[in-house]
């Protein structure tokens, strides 16, 4: 057979079976080879949508997809995507054609390779025949193991090359970064009277959220994430939700008196501590990550222990239980136990409070000439399915849905905000929902960000998934006119004529409705195609967060 035969069945042997893609002639034979072994192929309408829906899936499914594109042309139109899906550490493979060596003069001929390192992503490539089984099992080897994403290139005088049909080896089971001495984290943790978890994705991606819980109820402490790992702790009734920009007015509270915080795969930068603010200046601060770099890269950090954050947090577990540990880690001081035997801050005073200061029980003044973006908010969360998927574009409104829709848990939320590009929301959605057809998908998206878009409106429409679009539309370029209209500077460039997105769904095949909840309610009961929500909201409400994160722009 081929080498772009082989490719394809060595693929779907190592347990590749969703391809994203658009078709052309550098990537339609090894793409038809995955096809023939069993994989399910879902065609983009541009090459970064089929990125953005790999990487909804990966975070979902937590299960490894890959993407087909040509050469050149083909991967250039990844780039946005790509870098977001690198810049996330979401492990999937892409495969690119790519322009034989000795065609120099070749008008699609790019370093590829550049390319591709220069956004983040890993550039791994087939070399010929005798190893392309060897290339494929490395590349997504280290796409699992390292959680990255992998850009694999397959010269077409390679992919015609005639090749010996061999099995993929085995891949041995993966085996977790173990954690460094333990001692001053168990120490720290065991004077805390005031302690706080906060688990980013690094924590999702291990599985680490019943480890976590148990740490948290062991040393009694109130439970968080970053925005991407949303969801991990929900239902729990310490949960205290996002940290950061979105973290609620008693979240913030909270954090910011700690007196130790322990952070598992999180990155502790501005948008997770919001500026700093929630780390008070003499908690103790203890970071955990399977990434040796990331330790202390963004803030003061006085105790880093590398390690995975599920087996760290088990570590920590086991050491806090042996009488021994505990008691010479508290030597100097005795951890505080509430009346009652109720460890550190957890109180049934506290889970009622945490209960009842939701962002939906915030007082705020409603619009009243727009849809107000947290009225529509709330109201959606009501008349949604508890078993729902979030992805959120990014945007002025990106705030709303984080703050108001609740998740069942981590993989229901899909947060493409590594790179902070608008425009990858619906695509992202897309493919969480061919993850999960058993969820209601929900796409949350900016006017700006759905008509960057666009092309994807059909790939929707024609792929059919169980999915309602969102469009918070304030016909404008919302955190532009918010930041620089305060300052005196004219905003009309940011600014536009108001679009029907509701029309526009209905002639690409899907169902559309402007500002009409009853609507979607009707819709709820048999959602047959997708539904595109227009939204008017209102132009002129800036969020707090989104003042926020200005700072230092």
């Amino acid at each position: 057979m081929l080498v772009s035969e082989l490719v394809g069945r060595t693929l779907h042997a190592l347990g590749v079976e969703v391809v994203f893609g658009l078709m052309g002639s550098g990537n339609l034979a090894m793409t038809n080879a995955l096809v023939a072994s069993g994989a399910r192929f879902y065609s983009s309408r541009h090459e970064s949508g089929a990125v953005s829906m790999a990487d909804g899936y990966a975070r979902v499914s937590g299960r490894l997809p890959a993407v087909s594109v040509h050469q050149g042309p083909g991967l250039t139109n990844t780039v946005t995507a790509l870098t977001e899906a690198a810049k996330s550490r979401t492990p999937l493979i892409v495969l690119a054609a790519d322009t034989p060596a000795a065609q120099i003069r070749s008008n699609f001929r790019i370093d590829q390779d550049a390319l591709v390192e220069s956004v983040g992503a890993v550039p791994e490539r087939v070399h010929g025949a005798a190893t392309a089984v060897a290339d494929v099992t490395r590349a997504v080897r280290r796409a699992q193991v390292e959680r990255c994403t992998v850009v694999l290139m397959l010269a077409l005088d390679v992919q015609a090359q005639e090749a010996e049909l061999s099995e993929p080896p085995l891949l041995p089971a993966l085996a977790p970064v173990r954690p460094g001495s333990l001692d001053d984290a168990v120490a720290a943790l065991a004077r805390a009277e005031l302690p706080a978890i906060i688990a980013g994705r690094g924590a999702a991606l291990a599985g680490a959220g019943p480890a976590l819980r148990r740490l948290g109820d062991a040393i009694g402490a109130v439970l968080a994430t970053s925005a991407v790992a949303n969801g991990l702790f929900a239902g729990d009734p310490y949960d205290i939700g996002i940290s950061g920009g979105f973290s609620t007015p008693l979240a913030q509270e909270l954090l910011a008196a700690s007196d130790v915080v322990i952070a598992f795969g999180a990155a502790l930068n501005m948008w997770t501590t919001r500026h700093g603010s929630l780390i008070g200046p003499e908690t103790t601060v203890i970071q955990v990550d399977r990434d040796e770099a990331a330790l202390g890269a963004h803030r003061r950090v006085d105790i880093a222990v590398h390690g995975d954050a599920r087996e760290t947090a088990e570590a920590l577990l086991a050491a806090l239980a042996d009488d021994g540990a505990v008691a010479a880690a508290a030597r100097d001081a005795v951890a505080t136990v509430a009346p009652g035997g109720v460890r550190g801050r957890r109180t049934p005073a506290l889970a009622e409070e945490i209960a009842a200061r939701r962002w939906r029980d915030e007082p705020y003044e409603p619009s009243h000439d727009w849809v107000d973006p947290r009225t529509l908010s709330i109201a959606l969360d009501e008349i949604l399915p508890a078993e729902r998927i979030v992805s959120v574009d990014s945007g002025a409104f990106m705030g709303w849905p984080a703050m108001y829709l609740r998740v069942p848990d981590e993989r229901g939320f899909v947060f493409p905000q590594a790179f902070q590009c608008v425009g990858l929301g619906l695509a992202s959605a897309i493919g969480a929902a061919i993850a999960r057809p058993d969820r209601l998908s929900v796409a949350a998206v900016g006017d700006g960000g759905m008509l960057m878009a666009l092309p994807e409106l059909e790939t929707l429409a024609r792929l059919r998934p169980r999915l309602l679009v969102v469009v918070y539309n304030d016909a404008a370029y919302g955190a532009e006119v918010h930041h620089f209209r305060p300052m005196g500077w004219p905003v009309e460039l940011a600014q536009f004529p108001p679009t029907d997105f509701a029309a526009l769904a209905r002639a690409a095949g899907c169902e559309g409705a402007t500002n009409d909840l009853d609507a979607v309610r009707e819709w709820l009961k048999d959602p047959e195609r997708p539904m595109v929500l227009d939204a008017k909201v209102d132009p002129d409400i800036c969020a707090e967060w989104l003042e926020e994160a200005f700072r230092g722009h």
